[in-house]
């Protein structure tokens, strides 16, 4: 590996970040923000069964797919990120984490990082931040991760607002990203990645990721409601959809496929009337009715059809 200079075309993503693992889960996960457009396309990397990757301040993107790759060699956080600071003649403007799916984790904070900055690091996490209002912020950070109760996202976002709390960055929000992978990889990559949002350019980046992570959940318990639906198990998918719609109420697709899944169970008096608010919202979705029926994803008789479309 060749040695890196700063140069001025590299991005200032002078920023705070995060990198954990659930200890329960073993997921593991890294997310930032910064005041800085798209800060999650150059700071966050993961693999899952590997580690996660926060390379930041006058960033060297290279930290991230080599880290990673190190890591998958069976190299300590601790021995990868000596060996590419080493390799780095440029070391004393980077900011970088990594965090394997053991939960060890390495941080450097270059001595020519702009103050404030600093990290911290705790069993299972390391936080960071560099060119921050105050000095307090990967203090806030790091008790915010190691009292929140909840799922690693949960535990993570709890962890960007606590610096916003002590005013984060010292030009403002901008951009926040946030990467979830599994600490054991499955091969396939659509299922091995849990999370990967990125909010690019916001007033506030954090209420908006906030947002998106709630949303996501929504939908997961969708997509896990369509496959019960899909194996015949209507009373777990009516279930997980039910779930769903607790997140976003408002939400009419939500709304819809809990109705259809009521019809497949013949609760024709229950799946009625949300429909019929459906349909008066929006006629798309009556249209859609009548093809999900020839799709047989929507098992009822040609009478039973008819009232539906005319609700």
């Amino acid at each position: 590996m060749s040695s890196q200079v700063y140069k001025k075309s590299e991005p200032f993503t002078h920023t705070y970040s995060i990198v954990a693992r659930d200890s329960v889960t073993g997921d593991i996960g890294v997310a930032v923000q910064s005041h800085w457009f798209s800060v999650g396309s150059v700071v966050t990397y993961g693999e899952a069964g590997v580690g996660v990757v926060a390379t930041q301040s006058l960033v060297n993107p290279a930290y991230g797919p080599k880290g990673l790759a190190l890591m998958a060699e069976g190299i300590s956080p601790n021995d990868a990120l000596k060996t590419l600071i080493g390799e780095d003649e440029g070391e004393m403007y980077r900011q970088v984490a990594f965090l394997n799916v053991k939960g060890d984790v390495a941080t450097h904070t270059g001595s020519l990082c702009i103050a404030e900055a600093g990290h911290r690091q705790g069993k299972n996490f390391s936080v960071q931040a560099n060119m921050m209002l105050s000095n307090t912020v990967w203090d806030a950070m790091a008790k915010a991760f190691e009292t929140t109760k909840g799922d690693l996202s949960t535990r993570i976002l709890a962890a960007l607002k606590a610096a916003e709390g002590e005013k984060g960055d010292i030009r403002g929000q901008q951009s926040a990203a946030i990467l979830i992978v599994k600490g054991t990889a499955t091969g396939n990559s659509w299922e091995d990645t849990i999370m990967d949002l990125r909010v690019e350019d916001h007033e506030k980046p954090i209420d908006e990721l906030e947002r998106l992570i709630k949303v996501q959940k929504a939908y997961d318990f969708m997509n896990k409601g369509d496959l019960a639906m899909e194996a015949g198990d209507s009373e777990k998918a009516e279930s997980l959809y039910l779930s769903a719609q607790k997140l976003f109420p408002d939400n009419l697709e939500m709304q819809y496929w809990y109705a259809i899944n009521l019809l497949n169970n013949k609760e024709f008096d229950k799946a009625h009337p949300v429909l019929k608010s459906i349909f008066e919202k929006d006629n798309n979705w009556r249209i859609l009715t009548g093809r999900l029926v020839k799709s047989k994803l929507l098992v009822i008789s040609e009478n039973e059809l008819a009232k539906v479309m005319a609700l």
